[in-house]
């Protein structure tokens, strides 16, 4: 008799009692599967921008190091949770098995290639082995199983295009259709960390919304990341800053804007302390989009409130309804963007 899972996979916890999977430090990843899950053959990891960079750093960029990193944190864990981003990625596997009590509830079958959309830092997982470490594209291939809950959210792969471009996509997919839920005609947007993988497809439908009476101004970690952005065309205004420097940001802002500021900035900047340059980029009444996982919640309330600005900020819930589809339909709209994604994620 199959052991009945809940369907947000409190009977894997271990450690600490009471917690959801995501929080919890411990969990149970043994590959035998509840009445309720579903059994993936691993062939993928996309791992979170800022838990790549930090897990890279902490290496000395060493692959080898990077592989112990991640195979120790899983071990430990029985997921794959960045200790210091609190961060994880998704995955792309096969369907192996589906627990009964999904019959009928879900349109997978045994053998579909899926990419799953909720967080590995809530996924158990098991590596047995790690064949590629691809730090450009924070991609990693492994032999390995994962477990999917009931209430995990997943994408079938398209046929339209190759499996490490569509999961490059999917892993940023809650970004640009939240930029599409935000953004209207005739906005002002900054995109800050325009020239990366979220930021450009935030650009791109930024641009789409704000339509042309709105500004969309990029603005890139470096002038290799800006100059990304602009040969595709993406902004009305590029530039390149240090996301740190929050006084330089408002005053280049200020500048391109006369002086009246973004109705909407989104952030999309893998390191920490980036919070106040996009608050002070934001007009009062504005909305900051924080999609990066390196913000502090703290920073940017505090720091929001000691300079007297009242803007609206919305933390990067990297779901939002039909983001698969959205950010998918934008590699298929914008074939500047689909040959950039293939040339530097397939």
């Amino acid at each position: 008799m199959m052991k009945k899972g809940n369907p947000y996979g409190t009977h894997r916890v271990l450690e600490p009692k009471g917690v959801l999977p995501q929080p919890a430090d411990k969990i149970d990843n043994t590959m035998e599967i509840y009445d309720n899950e579903i059994l993936i053959d691993v062939q993928t990891l996309n791992i979170d921008s800022a838990s790549f960079t930090q897990i890279e750093q902490q290496a000395n960029g060493d692959i080898e190091e990077i592989k112990k990193i991640m195979k120790g944190l899983v071990e430990k864990q029985g997921k794959h949770k960045n200790p210091v981003t609190g961060s994880g990625g998704m995955l792309i596997g096969t369907v192996k098995e589906i627990g009964p009590a999904l019959a009928g509830k879900t349109d997978l079958k045994v053998g579909d290639k899926i990419a799953t959309l909720v967080s590995l830092s809530l996924t158990p997982l098991v590596i047995e082995e790690i064949h590629a470490v691809r730090p450009d594209i924070d991609q990693v291939d492994i032999t390995g199983q994962a477990i999917l809950f009931e209430s995990g959210i997943y994408a079938v792969l398209p046929d339209d295009m190759a499996e490490t471009l569509a999961l490059s996509v999917l892993d940023v997919a809650g970004a640009p259709a939240q930029a599409a839920k935000l953004v209207k005609p005739g906005d002002t947007v900054v995109v800050i960390g325009g020239g990366g993988k979220s930021g450009l497809l935030c650009l791109y439908e930024a641009k789409k919304r704000a339509g042309v009476t709105g500004k969309v101004i990029c603005v890139g970690g470096s002038e290799k990341s800006t100059d990304r952005a602009r040969k595709l065309n993406l902004a009305d205004h590029y530039f390149a800053a240090d996301a740190t420097d929050a006084i330089a940001m408002y005053e280049k802002v200020s500048e391109l804007t006369g002086g009246k500021l973004a109705d909407i900035v989104i952030n999309c900047v893998n390191i920490p302390n980036t919070e106040m340059a996009s608050i002070l980029a934001c007009k009062d009444e504005g909305t900051v989009y924080f999609f990066s996982m390196a913000t502090s919640f703290t920073k940017a309330a505090l720091g929001a409130e000691g300079v007297g600005k009242d803007v609206n900020m919305i933390v990067g819930n990297g779901y939002t309804k039909g983001h698969a589809a959205i950010a998918l339909q934008v590699l298929r709209e914008s074939k500047p963007l689909r040959d950039l994604f293939t040339e530097m994620y397939a």
